[in-house]
């Protein structure tokens, strides 16, 4: 799978080679960050691509030009985050026997990519069905393969301890945890990637390798018991982490 910055071609062009080694290719990171930015604080569907080539400077039609259109941009932009972090993965996880410490380095490197690129973060979690067709399609493939990589390793994790939990809700309550940093994230209290990634790294194992005596069944037992109504439960969880 490629993790490369996309070609570009130009709309309509009769080459089969891409437009590379000028001035646009060098400054292709420059568009897609500027796009970012656009898309993270209109939204997909409130940016437009006058606003795009506004914030890039390149001009309307060397926009349409040269992407075609804002669905292309989002491909784009979609393809090189989830390319770079996968890419980077399976190079600090290449021949790595241990599959604790291959899920903490999943951990990290998400964190480490991720709290660099917050505006790309809320990008990708808010736009998450915006692509059709082919690039959907793509996107899908490639977020499949991370998927993947985090499955596989917890599975080995849960053999070789001898674990019993459910593998799928294990690795989506994971990325659930890291995806939604950026909503709360603060650096003076929360550290840099390391810490986070500690901090997190030991909340998750803890929950999924310690067996309790009173079980999350007795737990909401109870609360349904109580007399805080599980709306009002949620608000109050809710309150406390914005403190």
């Amino acid at each position: 799978m490629a993790s490369q910055a996309p070609h570009l071609r130009a709309r309509g062009s009769r080459k089969t080679a891409p437009v590379n080694g000028a001035h646009f290719e060098q400054q292709l990171g420059k568009i897609l960050e500027s796009a970012t930015q656009v898309v993270c604080e209109k939204g997909y569907a409130g940016a437009s691509m006058r606003d795009i080539a506004r914030t890039t400077g390149m001009s309307l039609a060397g926009m349409y030009h040269y992407f075609g259109s804002k669905e292309r941009l989002l491909y784009l932009i979609q393809k090189q985050s989830f390319s770079t972090i996968l890419q980077r993965l399976r190079t600090r996880t290449a021949n790595l026997p241990d599959p604790e410490q291959g899920i903490c380095i999943f951990i990290l490197n998400h964190l480490e990519y991720f709290l660099e690129h917050q505006q790309a973060m809320k990008v990708l979690s808010h736009e998450d069905e915006s692509l059709t067709g082919e690039y959907g399609r793509e996107i899908a493939q490639i977020k499949r393969e991370y998927y993947r990589i985090c499955r596989e390793l917890l599975d080995r994790y849960k053999k070789e301890n001898g674990l019993q939990f459910d593998s799928r809700t294990a690795v989506l309550s994971l990325f659930g945890m890291m995806n939604w940093i950026y909503t709360w994230y603060n650096p003076r209290l929360d550290g840099g990637a390391d810490r986070l990634a500690r901090e997190m790294g030991s909340i998750f194992f803890n929950g999924i390798s310690r067996r309790e005596k009173r079980n999350s069944g007795h737990l909401y037992r109870t609360l349904r018991k109580s007399q805080i109504p599980l709306a009002r439960a949620v608000a109050i969880n809710k309150n406390l982490s914005l403190a």
